[in-house]
């Protein structure tokens, strides 16, 4: 059977048909036509959607599924049809599972387990045996079955020797090295970003700097080493600042933000809702406009949802006692839509994570594989409960406005709508 997209308005920078209304005709997940209008057949799903606009399928370079070990959170398989139906092609899984994927046969069993699906699974392997930064993991053979890339996730790595050679050691085979921004001397025992609001609130702060010193220490050793380093959703202003004068010397350093860093600050601290608290935490508004802008200038290379479900017993709990972590893929779009430009959403989510994770990009040319994400991006709304098709709803978005949502996607020959 084919699937005939009517009146689609490409989103896709490669793509000759950029910012033009077209039918698109997929046959057997391949694009066989892109025309102002296709007659639809017999054998044709027709899909006819609201504003329909399309991209190359986007990619989410931070996300959590609780499995193995934490399948009450989320299991891969709900997990990975959340994320088709929040339009993402592409999803890459943290380590922070029980057992940690820490080894070759880890990695293979979260690629065999996301096999079938329409939103392709791609493993983040742990940096350092069970995630506890004492020994390196096996990262070769890792990557031989399957890993992308290595971290701890947001366990930060306290030995500067283990992060030299490990960026020295990935070097032998194009390994990407991930560093959580990080000092937990400094932000031992914190619960919020550290500042006026935390201190009325009683809460104890996080400094900023406790996520200076760890990117600083991190740059210094690229810098000394050479190889690849990516450090995942920075938080502050200060942060842009010195990857930005990084990449100016020309280390190969890229970052990334997540959408409730862009679009939230320390003011959802009042009411103490656990679903606010995150690592990093929620900063200032200051730093959002930082962020902000870092994304439209390009120091800023990736945003990720950073979904991160947590099981009602650990989270509908005191402020102090929750763990942390807010779920994101159902609100991503619809929340970094509403403070970048439709096109500079896009490219977060689809040029950079391909290039800097080495995934193939997708584009939207007839004879290509069809790795396409489908959404609105005027459809302005309320995030609700009702939204979240995560099994565990801990959404720092909860009651706020949105604007754009997705659809779903069509990859791996199967067509996914929301």
């Amino acid at each position: 059977m084919s699937t005939l997209l009517k009146s689609a308005t490409i989103i896709d920078k490669s793509s000759q048909f950029n910012n033009q209304k077209k039918d698109i005709l997929i046959t057997n997940g391949v694009i066989e036509k892109i025309e102002n209008s296709i007659p639809s057949k017999p054998n044709n799903n027709i899909i006819t959607l609201e504003n329909l606009h399309v991209s190359c399928g986007w990619f989410d370079t931070s996300v959590s599924f609780g499995e193995p070990g934490f399948e009450e959170r989320e299991t891969i398989a709900n997990g990975l049809q959340t994320a088709a139906k929040s339009g993402f092609t592409k999803v890459a899984i943290n380590s922070n599972t029980n057992p940690f994927i820490d080894n070759k046969s880890a990695v293979e069993f979260l690629v065999n387990k996301g096999k079938g699906f329409a939103t392709t699974l791609f493993p983040i392997a742990s940096l350092t045996q069970k995630s506890e930064g004492k020994e390196m993991a096996e990262l070769f053979d890792m990557q031989q079955s399957g890993a992308i890339a290595f971290g701890d996730y947001t366990k930060s790595l306290a030995n500067d020797n283990l992060m030299k050679v490990a960026l020295l050691y990935a070097q032998n085979f194009n390994g990407l090295i991930l560093s959580f921004p990080k000092n937990d001397s400094i932000a031992a025992g914190g619960l919020a970003n550290e500042g006026n609001i935390s201190t009325k609130l009683g809460l104890k702060g996080i400094p900023a700097l406790a996520e200076h010193l760890q990117i600083t220490r991190d740059l210094f050793l690229l810098e000394y080493t050479g190889g690849k380093l990516h450090i995942p959703t920075i938080s502050t202003a200060e942060s842009v600042k010195l990857i930005r004068e990084a990449k100016k010397k020309g280390l190969q350093v890229t970052c990334s933000v997540s959408a409730h860093h862009l679009t939230l600050n320390d003011n959802e601290l009042h009411g103490f809702d656990s679903n606010v608290k995150i690592t990093p935490p929620l900063r200032t508004q200051k730093d959002c406009s930082a962020l902000i802008k870092a994304v439209k200038n390009g120091v800023i290379d990736i945003i990720t949802s950073d979904h991160n479900p947590i099981d009602i017993e650990h989270k509908k709990v005191e402020f102090s006692a929750a763990k942390n972590g807010t779920i994101g893929l159902e609100s991503c779009f619809g929340a970094i839509n509403s403070v970048l430009t439709l096109e500079e959403s896009i490219e977060a989510l689809t040029t950079k994570p391909a290039s800097i994770f080495n995934i193939k990009k997708s584009c939207i040319a007839v004879g290509e594989k069809a790795d396409i994400s489908l959404f609105n991006p005027k459809l302005t709304y309320t995030f609700t409960k009702e939204n979240i098709l995560s099994t565990s709803k801990n959404s720092a978005f909860l009651g706020k406005e949105l604007q754009g949502k997705a659809y779903g996607i069509f990859a791996n020959n199967q067509l996914v709508i929301n």
